[in-house]
């Protein structure tokens, strides 16, 4: 067996599950899953038409690079939403089976052991807290990963300044997440730039999770290829980003996504996934290509998000640290101090008390130096229906005492 497999740490639901074994959720309360950040809107019935209608499709092997059809509309939806003058569809678009499975053999893809210092590994930095595939597919590549810790005092964003120069010497893949998961943070044009241009100085790949790009309450995020764009960068060099149909319109079950960008890159992990034997089913294709074509129904998921988290900060605001996200669905919030400041004792009392299942902090980050960023911090999904959510409410501010 791989050895450092030993090495992955258990997913966080994992240790929820383990924090939670002796406990037994409040009596006279049915569940509200606020934990996982599994979308639970209705998917839109035409994309679930166009798969129903094109199942006898089934019989037919998908080709690795998709449809011609399916990049097409992925390089028109990208000009159209990051302001791109021209997205090639045969060289800068890759359509994927969802960017988990994308970004963890992004990963293997990538990351080269030889790096003329035999005994430095190559470097992947990611953020922290992070999502925790950026983790396990580093160590799975045998390189060393680095947390740039994500913090109030930074915007909950990270401070790249702080990052020795001797770390970004030997970083082959920056992984962002923007907009962040959990903290919801956005990153601005100048921070974009600034790591473009470490890019450019170190040679190391940016990629870009935005999985939670058009789940925004007023203005569209930036994301890195329309950065790329700005500074007059139209072959993206060493930049891609994952973009999911998950979030954007709740179809978790599809896998459907795409990794965009550096034509270079995108066609060496071409030949690896060729190798890999991972190509989306051509139904699953087809409705893609519906679901990217059409945007009523991805403003009319924000409005859904945008009418819960106003109601959160109306009857929870004054009881709890809520900070507004920038975009995403996730709250980040900082426990009280009637628990401890204390996550674990937080995420328990919820369970227990109110039969609410939420996300400890510190289950999404590393400690570094004896500092866990997201420790004292809880991860709450605003997935529920409006309905649960108003309900999840009334039991929380029964928790707090109010």
């Amino acid at each position: 067996m791989n050895h450092n497999l030993e090495n992955l740490h258990p997913y966080p639901f994992a240790k929820m599950a383990t924090l939670l074994a002796d406990s037994k959720p409040a009596n006279g309360y049915s569940e509200i899953k606020l934990g996982i950040g599994e979308p639970k809107h209705k998917p839109p019935a035409f994309v679930l038409d166009v798969l129903r209608e094109n199942l006898d499709k089934i019989s037919r092997y998908p080709t690795t690079n998709g449809m011609f059809e399916l990049r097409q509309t992925i390089a028109h939806w990208l000009e159209k939403r990051f302001f791109l003058n021209h997205v090639d569809a045969n060289t800068q678009v890759l359509p994927v089976m969802g960017t988990r499975e994308a970004i963890f053999s992004f990963v293997q893809a990538v990351v080269d052991q030889d790096t003329g210092e035999p005994a430095m590994s190559p470097t992947v930095v990611m953020p922290n807290p992070f999502y925790q595939i950026y983790e396990g597919a580093a160590i799975l590549a045998q390189a060393t990963p680095y947390f740039v810790p994500c913090t109030l005092d930074n915007d909950f964003k990270g401070d790249y300044r702080a990052v020795p120069q001797e770390v970004w010497a030997h970083t082959q893949l920056l992984f962002v997440c923007s907009p962040n998961n959990p903290t919801g943070s956005v990153m601005t044009m100048e921070d974009w730039e600034y790591l473009i241009r470490l890019s450019d100085q170190y040679g190391f790949i940016i990629a870009s999770d935005e999985c939670y790009s058009e789940l925004y309450f007023d203005t569209a995020p930036i994301g890195l290829l329309q950065a790329c764009a700005a500074l007059g960068r139209r072959d993206f060099k060493n930049c891609v980003v994952f973009h999911s149909l998950s979030k954007r319109s709740n179809l978790p079950g599809l896998r459907s996504g795409f990794v965009a960008g550096d034509a270079k890159i995108l066609q060496a992990y071409l030949q690896y996934r060729t190798y890999q034997g991972c190509a989306m089913p051509i139904p699953h294709q087809l409705a893609s290509i519906a679901a990217w074509q059409d945007e009523k129904h991805v403003a009319h998921n924000r409005a859904l998000y945008q009418e819960k988290f106003a109601l959160w900060m109306s009857e929870l605001g004054q009881l709890l640290e809520l900070r507004m996200p920038d975009a995403g669905f996730y709250f980040w919030i900082k426990v009280p101090e009637q628990f401890g400041g204390d996550d674990e004792v937080f995420v328990k009392a919820l369970y227990e008390q109110a039969n609410i299942h939420a996300l400890a902090g510190r289950y999404l980050s590393r400690e570094v130096d004896g500092n866990n960023p997201g420790q004292g911090f809880v991860r709450v999904a605003l997935v529920a229906s409006v309905e649960e959510s108003r309900e999840a409410i009334h039991r929380i501010r029964k928790l707090l005492g109010a």
